[in-house]
C-alpha cells in the first residue's frame, strides 16, 4: 500500500492504455478507482454531464486525465472550480516510481523527450544506444509502454520517454536527468487553443531537469524554452545543430556526428560519436540520410551522454536502430514508381520534411485528414516545386486545397470524398498511379503518403491509415504487376 493513495478515491478519466494502466497502479496501491470514459464500456460513468449534474466529485481526492482530455474539458475545469488536483498518467508514474532493484537506492532516472515532430524515433534511437551500453532502458510514454507501469518496474536502469505536449500539460513535479525539445511547430491548436499554450506546454519537460537541457539549435523557441525554464542548479543547455558545433554542442562536421557539449577537451577538441554511414539504414529512396534523421540522432546522443554512456556506445546504437514502420517507409514499387508510406507525418512540420527528401516535380503527394486548426500555405510554398500532382483525402480538404490553388496553382489535385462505395485509400493509391503514369521516360516518381494531418477522421489511427496505403499498393501489385518492397513487408 502507498499511504498517499491508501482509502483515496482518485477519478481517473480515460480508459485507454495509459488510463487503463494508471487504474491498475492505484488500485495496488489502495486507492478507490472511479472510471469516467464517455466510449469505454467498462467505465463506471459516461456521460460527464450527469456526472458532474450528481456531484461526482464532491467524493475525489485526486483526477487523473487521459491526454485527451483538453484543459477545457468540462470534468478538468470542474475539478479546478473544486481545487480538486488534476494530473496527467506521467505525473502519476513520477509520483509512484520505484528504487531500481527492489533496493532503498534511487529510481531509474528519465531521459525525456519532447517536440512536435521526431519524437518516436529519437526515443528509439535512445533507447538503442542505452542497450548498446548495457542499460535496461525501454523506450515508454507516448508511444509504447505507458510511464506509469515502467515507473514500477525495479528491474529498469533508465527510461526513454516520449512526452506530448497533452501529457505535460498536467505534470507538475517531474525532474528528468536530461530533457529535449526537438522542434516547436503549430499543431494541436484546437486542443491548447494558441501555439505560444502548445510552446509553453512543451517547455514544461525542461523543469527541474538535472544535467541537460537540449535544444535544437536551429529552432530559437527551443532556445528561449531553454533560457526560461526552471532547472536544477549546475545543469546546462546543450544545442544540436546539422554544422560545425561550436562548445556546449554537438553537431556535425563533415559526415561525422561529434560531440563538443559533454566531451572532456570540448573547448579545443570535439569527439567522435558515429558517422553518416551509422545511419544508413535510414536514408531515404535517393539514398541519402535526410536531414530530420541526422537531427534526431544528434539529439538522441545528446541525451545518452548526459547519462553517461560513452561514444562508442552511441555509434553502436545508431547502427543498429531500424528504421520505425510508417516512417518513409517504401512499401513497394509498380511500374517504376516507388510507393513510401510516412503515415506518420500527421503535420505541416513534418510533411515538409518528408517531401524536402525527394527532387523536384518527382512526388505524387498523397495528403489530407483532420487538420486541427492548421493552415498549409508555408507548406505548399516551401514544397510545390517538389509536386507533380496531389491526391487529397479525409474528410478536412479544404485548408490543403486552398493553400496548393494559391501556391502551386499548375498542380493537378485530385480529390478523394469520404464515403465512396470502395475504401478511400484504395481509390486514393488508383488515382496516384495515374498521376505518375504521366511522368517522362527516366524521371523517377515517387507516391507520397504525407498527410499532414490527423488520422482519426477516417482510420483508427496513423498506423492504420499507413496500413491501409501499403495494402492498396499490393492490390496494385495483385492486379498484374510485381511491387519490390525496399521497406519492412506491408501488414494486411
Amino acid at each position: 500500500m502507498d499511504a498517499r493513495f491508501d482509502g483515496r478515491t482518485v477519478l481517473v478519466a480515460g480508459l485507454g492504455v495509459s488510463g487503463r494502466a494508471a487504474a491498475q497502479v492505484l488500485t495496488d496501491r489502495g486507492a478507490r478507482v472511479v472510471t469516467f470514459d464517455d466510449r469505454a464500456a467498462e467505465a463506471d460513468h459516461h456521460d460527464v454531464d450527469a456526472f458532474l449534474a450528481a456531484d461526482g466529485l464532491a467524493d475525489v481526492d485526486l483526477v487523473v486525465a487521459s491526454p485527451g482530455l483538453p484543459p477545457h474539458h468540462p470534468l478538468l475545469a470542474a475539478a479546478r472550480e473544486r481545487d480538486v488536483p488534476a494530473w496527467s498518467e506521467v505525473e502519476l508514474a513520477w509520483q509512484v516510481r520505484v528504487p531500481r532493484d527492489g533496493g532503498a537506492g534511487e529510481a531509474a532516472p528519465w531521459l525525456a523527450v519532447t517536440g512536435t515532430n521526431g519524437k518516436t524515433t529519437t526515443v528509439g534511437m535512445l533507447e538503442s544506444i542505452l542497450r548498446a551500453a548495457g542499460r535496461n532502458a525501454p523506450a515508454v510514454g507516448n508511444v509504447g509502454t505507458p510511464v506509469v507501469l515502467a515507473a514500477v518496474d525495479p528491474r529498469v536502469d533508465v527510461l526513454a520517454v516520449e512526452l506530448s505536449s497533452f501529457q505535460l500539460h498536467l505534470t507538475h513535479s517531474m525532474s528528468p536527468q536530461a530533457a529535449a525539445v526537438l522542434n516547436v511547430a503549430p499543431d494541436h491548436l484546437d486542443w491548447h487553443g494558441s501555439l505560444e499554450a502548445y510552446a509553453e506546454a512543451k517547455g514544461r519537460v525542461f523543469e527541474r531537469t538535472q544535467v541537460a537541457c537540449v535544444y535544437n539549435a536551429a529552432d530559437p523557441v527551443t532556445e528561449q524554452l531553454v533560457r526560461d525554464a526552471d532547472v536544477v542548479d549546475g545543469a546546462v543547455a546543450v544545442g544540436f545543430t546539422l554544422g560545425m558545433p561550436g562548445v556546449g554542442q554537438v553537431g556535425l562536421v563533415e559526415d561525422v556526428l561529434v560531440d563538443r557539449g559533454f566531451a572532456r577537451l570540448r573547448h579545443t577538441h570535439a569527439a567522435e560519436l558515429g558517422t553518416l554511414a551509422d545511419l544508413a539504414q535510414l536514408a531515404g529512396p535517393d539514398g541519402v540520410v535526410p536531414p530530420h534523421v541526422v537531427r534526431n540522432a544528434l539529439a538522441a546522443a545528446a541525451l545518452a551522454l548526459a547519462h553517461g554512456v560513452e561514444p562508442v556506445h552511441v555509434r553502436d546504437g545508431l547502427r543498429a536502430f531500424g528504421p520505425g514502420a510508417h516512417r518513409i517507409v517504401t512499401v513497394g514499387r509498380v511500374d517504376g514508381v516507388a510507393y513510401v508510406d510516412d503515415s506518420k507525418a500527421t503535420n505541416a512540420h513534418a510533411a515538409a520534411a518528408s517531401l524536402a527528401a525527394f527532387g523536384e516535380g518527382s512526388v505524387v503527394w498523397v495528403a489530407g485528414g483532420l487538420a486541427k486548426g492548421a493552415t498549409f500555405d508555408e507548406l505548399v510554398r516551401a514544397r510545390r516545386d517538389r509536386l507533380r500532382g496531389v491526391v487529397l483525402i479525409g474528410v478536412d480538404r479544404a485548408p490543403l486545397r486552398d493553400a496548393l490553388a494559391r501556391h502551386a496553382p499548375d498542380v493537378p489535385v485530385i480529390e478523394v470524398p469520404a464515403g465512396d462505395t470502395e475504401p478511400v485509400m484504395t481509390r486514393a493509391v488508383q488515382e496516384a498511379r495515374r498521376l505518375a503514369a504521366g511522368a517522362p521516360a527516366g524521371v523517377p516518381v515517387t507516391v507520397l503518403l504525407a498527410p499532414a494531418s490527423a488520422s482519426m477522421d477516417q482510420f483508427a489511427s496513423y498506423a492504420a491509415r499507413g496500413d491501409a496505403f501499403a495494402a492498396a499498393v499490393q492490390a496494385l501489385g495483385a492486379d498484374g504487376v510485381s511491387p519490390r518492397a525496399d521497406g519492412p513487408e506491408a501488414r494486411p
